[in-house]
């Protein structure tokens, strides 16, 4: 029986490791993925080298086959997965967790940060306040899905914010933009039901870094606003605003 580890990354770089993550990974077999999210270029690298052996990165296909981790625990007593932001965030996480547990392995968690959380504590809006996370696609000709759309009426129907989630690539070296992102919101729901013109938009980039970065302000103003590198999170909030998350949100004004 051995142990795997899930470890969270947080939203930065390797700075952002506990010191008892980075025990766990000094003594570990050590698997990364970066297809939920992306940290900054060189963060693995440096990390390798301050770990003294190579990281063994995990693209979605073999993750989910859960195969590359499933054999290690078979020939190593302390396996970790490292993921950006933190790991349970996302189900194929949980669906690894469990089919250790089946194959007679134990698992543990070292969580951290996570966008799902910190672009809402970074705007100043209200956690509590927050609907279904909605999870926006990379534009494809023949899936052009409209329940993006359909979560965030129903969101706002309830007085709650919506948090989109962008997609990404970095095998490709794709990320959809919160530009990119807004199109797409405009050419699936044209007449503005959902979201109209006027309706206020909050985008939050690079949460979590140095370089992290606010815009608030009507859709029709951030559909042409240059939002710098990825990743990007927009937030679509409730028709009412509590008067403490307007003040947070006018602080990242743009017009």
């Amino acid at each position: 029986m051995a142990e795997l580890w899930f470890v969270g990354l947080g939203l930065d770089d390797e700075r952002g490791l506990s010191r008892r993550a980075l025990d766990v990974l000094r003594r570990s077999e050590v698997f990364a993925e970066e297809y939920t999210a992306s940290a900054p270029p060189g963060t693995l690298e440096r990390l390798a080298a301050e770990l003294g052996r190579p990281l063994v990165r995990l693209d979605r296909a073999r993750l989910e086959s859960e195969t590359p981790v499933l054999e290690a625990l078979a020939r190593s007593p302390t396996v970790a997965l490292l993921v950006v932001g933190d790991p349970f965030a996302a189900t194929t996480h949980v669906a690894l967790r469990l089919a250790a547990e089946r194959a007679g392995h134990t698992w543990r968690y070292l969580p951290n940060a996570s966008v799902l959380t910190a672009a809402a504590g970074f705007l100043g809006l209200m956690p509590y306040r927050f609907g279904r996370v909605v999870s926006l696609p990379l534009p494809s000709p023949s899936f052009a899905p409209t329940s993006p759309l359909d979560r965030i009426a129903e969101n706002r129907s309830r007085s709650l914010h919506t948090l989109l989630l962008l997609d990404l690539r970095p095998e490709e070296g794709r990320y959809l933009t919160a530009g990119e992102a807004l199109g797409l919101l405009r050419e699936r729901d044209p007449q503005g039901t959902v979201v109209a013109e006027e309706a206020p938009v909050a985008v939050a980039a690079r949460v979590g870094r140095d370089d992290a970065a606010g815009f608030f302000g009507p859709f029709r103003s951030l559909r042409s606003v240059e939002f710098g590198p990825p990743m990007h999170a927009i937030v679509v909030p409730a028709p009412e605003l509590h008067f403490e998350e307007r003040a947070a949100l006018e602080r990242f004004r743009r017009d």
